[in-house]
């Protein structure tokens, strides 16, 4: 399993400059609106994402490498009795995904995901604005 860390920026370019000599390596997916770093020390999946108005903590999440690291995990996030989205196929952040969502105790966002590709040409979405109304 690997933390996920999801981040909305004003400035893409500028991110993506600190970030690569934070992390010292080049995001491993860079897009016009999104780049994804695959960082091994410290463990992380950290993206950003442009376009918003006000930078900061967007979600957060566990990667997990396969179903059967998905399922428990899932299971785990149903029992907290928080809001909780089941897990759907997805196409998200130029991914095919499986993917579960539960509203933390502080109102963060939390998803588990498994990723099957990393090479779609949309962007897609994804259900994590539905947490918001429950």
């Amino acid at each position: 399993m690997k933390l996920h860390v999801s981040m909305k920026v004003g400035d893409l370019d500028n991110a993506i400059e600190f970030y690569s000599a934070l992390f010292n390596q080049e995001p491993l997916i860079k897009r016009d609106n999104y780049a994804k770093w695959d960082v091994q020390d410290p463990s992380v999946n950290f993206v950003v994402e442009s376009g918003h108005d006000v930078g900061g903590l967007d979600h957060l999440g566990i990667q997990v490498a396969s179903q059967e690291e998905l399922d428990p995990l899932v299971e785990r996030m149903r029992k907290t009795d928080q809001p909780f989205l089941d897990t759907e196929s997805t196409t998200c952040c130029y991914a095919k995904m499986e993917k579960a969502w539960v509203k933390g105790v502080a109102d963060d966002k939390w998803e588990a995901f498994l990723t099957h590709s990393h090479d779609e040409e949309e962007y897609g979405e994804d259900r994590e604005q539905q947490l918001d109304a429950m």
